[in-house]
């Protein structure tokens, strides 16, 4: 085969490139410590080392969510820690009011009460370094609570918990909503009792009790101490009537009028003298009885005084609480809301509460939206003012609810209506109830320190219940910190792993690439001698 002079020279060129190529490439792979340089240096290696790339990266975001969270929780500890504290602080100022006198010294701690009920607003209302509100769920532009025109308040925000990615299967709230905080602690106050004006006058009738109430018995306004058993039976029974026989002895029937009596300890029997031996326990529910028999002495008069008389024992009714639109253009306002109808309320009125706004053109007649509204919803009810003959009210009625309307609305005026079924109550409605007790006058008032010492007991039980709902609450924080712990550890072991794997699939063993530089120069300068040799080389060199 005859090789030309041409074909020769670009098979050595080639041969040369291709040995300083190797020489390069080993140079690189020596000075930088990196072997797959590109894909074509190792395509399994390269795809390998591409997918731990993106676990990198993804370490590396799961990393900056949990300094995250962990920024937020410490910032929502924080916070709850003095919410706690204020919440013990007005359960301290309920049990000094029990000791308390005097108005004025009530009225000094209705200030207190009112400072603490201020600063819990406030902090309810706290943000994070963001300017986001930490208690509004997923509206965290919008403050949390808010106080209504009658003195309530009201969480404004939702029941949507943020959360982010902490690994590939993990994800942790961020933080809490006011609801969670607050809106679930028990209301041990949802029920109450009235008086009953004496079936029949018990003789003598020189003593026998008048049918309007002078406070000489009375019975408490009753705290819940079990809710399974108030749920189960309380609630299906009431409202419950007791009949005081003597001033020992009580009869207790319920709304059917079966007696029950035997269900009570102590079988309908109290000791008005003793403290903590006159009560009622019916069915999950404790009421305290009281008689007061001062000039009274014990025995005929005192059965005399007491037998007779009727309570009834019942739940609270669902509370409604108003506000209006900032842009409305009247000053009217809807109140004393109660339910007219029932069946109406319980299969119209929404969880989320109903908006009311009256027409653009006809400010007599309105429409009833449930919350949230916007300019697609659809009227879930309609009417018309009722007009009341003076000195009645006019009034209106929404979802099986009836409100006072005092003053004129103007056309497109709106109000906001939620509802509280007594469930439950946050601990600012709480405070709030407290402070307004504690204003009341009670010094030389029939009845009065009865319904403050009603107003007390409530105050205690449900701060008592709002702080051990802020205390679950810390509780997870606590939860959620530790398993961000064991995520972060878990996290940075993945990442040592994963650098270590690309380390063994993209870094040279610096040994071998030291071998591999001096084979790859000695293979370019024997190519290169060879080709000088052939290349001197001619025909007369043979002859």
């Amino acid at each position: 085969m005859r090789i030309s002079t041409q074909q020769y020279f670009d098979t050595s060129a080639t041969r040369y490139t291709d040995n300083y190529s190797s020489v390069v490439k080993a140079q690189q792979q020596a000075s930088s410590g990196v072997r797959v340089q590109t894909a074509a240096d190792d395509p399994v290696a390269a795809q390998r080392l591409l997918m731990l790339q993106q676990q990198k990266d993804m370490l590396a975001q799961f990393s900056g969510n949990i300094t995250s969270i962990q920024n937020t929780l410490t910032n929502e500890e924080s916070v709850l820690t003095a919410i706690s504290n204020t919440i013990q602080a007005g359960s301290q100022l309920a049990l000094r009011a029990g000791g308390v006198t005097s108005d004025a010294d009530r009225k000094s701690i209705a200030v207190e009460v009112g400072a603490l009920e201020d600063q819990l607003l406030g902090l309810l209302n706290s943000k994070d370094s963001a300017g986001n509100y930490l208690f509004s769920g997923s509206k965290t532009d919008t403050p949390p609570y808010s106080r209504n025109n009658d003195g309530t308040y009201s969480y404004q925000g939702d029941e949507n918990e943020l959360s982010l990615q902490v690994s590939e299967t993990l994800n942790v709230r961020t933080g809490d909503t006011g609801k969670t905080i607050l809106e679930g602690a028990v209301n041990t106050s949802r029920t109450q009792s009235n008086y009953l004006a004496p079936a029949t006058a018990p003789v003598p009738p020189a003593i026998s009790p008048p049918l309007v109430d002078d406070h000489k018995v009375a019975i408490s306004a009753g705290l819940v101490g079990s809710g399974i058993d108030y749920t189960k039976q309380f609630a299906d029974g009431q409202p419950y009537k007791v009949t005081f026989t003597s001033s020992t002895q009580y009869v207790v029937t319920d709304k059917d009028n079966n007696n029950i009596t035997s269900q009570m300890p102590g079988n309908g029997t109290f000791d008005s003298t003793k403290e903590g031996s006159a009560s009622i326990n019916i069915r999950g529910v404790k009421f305290d009885i009281t008689v007061d028999l001062t000039d009274t002495a014990t025995g005929p008069d005192a059965d005399a005084l007491v037998a007779g008389r009727e309570f009834s024992l019942s739940a609270k009714p669902d509370a409604f609480n108003t506000s209006r639109t900032p842009s409305n253009t009247s000053s009217a306002q809807l109140t004393n809301g109660q339910v007219s109808s029932a069946a109406g309320y319980a299969s119209t009125f929404p969880n989320s509460g109903v908006l009311i706004k009256f027409d653009d053109t006809d400010a007599t007649a309105y429409k009833v939206y449930a919350q949230p509204y916007t300019a697609n919803s659809k009227s879930i009810g309609e009417g018309v003012i009722n007009a009341g003959t003076p000195p009645a009210p006019n009034t209106i009625t929404a979802a099986g609810v009836t409100f006072e309307v005092s003053g004129t609305p103007n056309v497109g005026d709106q109000f906001s209506i939620g509802n509280s079924t007594q469930k439950t109550q946050n601990a600012l409605d709480t405070l709030s109830q407290l402070r307004q007790a504690l204003q009341q006058p009670a010094d030389g008032i029939p009845g009065a320190r009865v319904k403050l010492q009603d107003a007390l007991n409530a105050a205690v039980a449900n701060l008592t219940s709002s702080s051990d709902q802020v205390d679950n609450v810390r509780g997870s924080i606590g939860a959620r910190q530790n398993a961000l712990t064991v995520q972060a550890s878990e996290n940075t072991s993945v990442g040592l792993a994963n650098t270590s794997t690309m380390s063994a699939l993209a870094n040279v063993d610096m040994g071998e690439a030291a071998i591999n530089l001096t084979l790859q120069q000695t293979m370019l300068e024997a190519s290169q001698l060879a080709f000088v040799k052939v290349s001197q080389l001619s025909l007369f060199n043979k002859m």
